[in-house]
């Protein structure tokens, strides 16, 4: 085929930062999502329902006039969160989740959480208002090699969560090795997960390929070809527990290249088509609509959007930059590379 037409998609995982950085990304995402769940993890952080308000203002403030955009809005979970914040975040009708960072894992996770025990109370208003948990799922322990992060947290973190909080809404967010699949599959109804384009495309080699690849660099941090197939099978496999979350994460170039570069890897210029490009490698083009449009939309109880975007089949060389916040600019995944799939309306 060379046109793939889709029921317009949401990102159900983003960052759009705040100020002249949010104006530079914000059209990207706008023009192909019309949804997204926006990361709270600003400085300050988004730890009430008033500083969400704000920032929600601040993001249609920037939108491209004529864009049709629904920022899904989220709280930073913390000691101090309380289940009556739960209650106003709900009534506001704009908060959609309550990001778990654990302290010190991210970006601007230092206001994050080290004994979600002291979070109870508030998880179990959460549960019983619907409203859903969104979890970076890495154990942060000096101890832990980075690369057995996330199956540690499974283990000790998320397993005795999920089994405390049978009716708990919890998005396992951009996982990326087989033990997270496993658990997914394994876990009650109420248990989904977002998958990156990065996961997909890339295995840990590629932050090694003739040299340090800063622009390769993210949080949690790619993982072995056998981690990758796992969660390439999830995404590709139909499961509604699985669906899109691009974890783009804008930074400017000189934060990503230095002696300690930023963690995030920018996707929003061609979120769609880096999705495409992997499910028709794999031979599941087909399913691509329902991990892309479909489920994310029925996990969240959001009605599915009614209208359509089209891709091409067109090669386009990726910008070797875009421009950024305050006459910088940032360095997109594929950078310089040639995509077969263009997005055209």
């Amino acid at each position: 085929m060379d046109t793939l037409t889709l029921t317009r998609p949401d990102d159900w995982h983003l960052h759009l930062r705040d100020g002249s950085a949010l104006k530079s990304v914000l059209p990207h995402t706008a023009r192909q999502f019309a949804r997204a769940i926006v990361m709270p993890n600003l400085k300050p952080p988004i730890t009430n329902t008033a500083m969400a308000r704000d920032y929600r203002n601040r993001i249609l403030a920037a939108l491209p006039a004529g864009t049709n955009f629904q920022p899904l809005m989220t709280l930073y979970l913390t000691h101090v969160t309380t289940p009556q914040e739960i209650d106003h975040a709900c009534d506001s009708g704009i908060i959609h989740g309550v990001k778990l960072y654990p302290a010190g894992a991210t970006t601007h996770s230092e206001a994050g959480v080290s004994h979600i025990d002291h979070c109870y109370p508030t998880l179990e208003r959460m549960a019983e208002r619907g409203l859903p948990l969104l979890v970076h799922g890495e154990a942060t322990d000096a101890e832990v090699d980075i690369f057995e992060r996330e199956a540690r947290f499974i283990e000790t973190t998320l397993l005795p969560l999920s089994w405390s909080f049978p009716t708990l809404k919890i998005v396992f967010e951009h996982i990326t090795t087989a033990e997270a699949v496993a658990f997914v599959k394994g876990a009650h109804a109420n248990v989904a997960a977002t998958i990156t384009p990065q996961h997909l495309w890339y295995n840990r080699n590629a932050l090694f390929e003739d040299g340090i690849r800063p622009h390769h660099y993210c949080l949690p941090v790619l993982k072995k070809e056998p981690h990758r197939q796992a969660v390439l099978e999830a995404a590709i496999s139909g499961s509604p527990k699985f669906f899109l979350g691009t974890d783009s994460a804008p930074h400017a170039r000189q934060a990503k290249e230095t002696a300690c570069g930023c963690a995030g890897i920018y996707s929003s210029h061609a979120g769609l088509e880096l999705y495409a490009t992997v499910f028709e490698q794999a031979g599941a083009l087909a399913r691509l609509e329902a991990f892309a449009s479909f489920h994310g939309a029925d996990f969240y109880r959001l009605p599915r959007n009614p209208d359509k975007i089209t891709l091409q089949r067109e090669d386009w060389r990726v910008p070797a930059s875009y421009p950024f916040a305050d006459e910088q600019e940032l360095v997109p995944m594929c950078a310089g590379e040639t995509l077969k799939w263009k997005f055209v309306t």
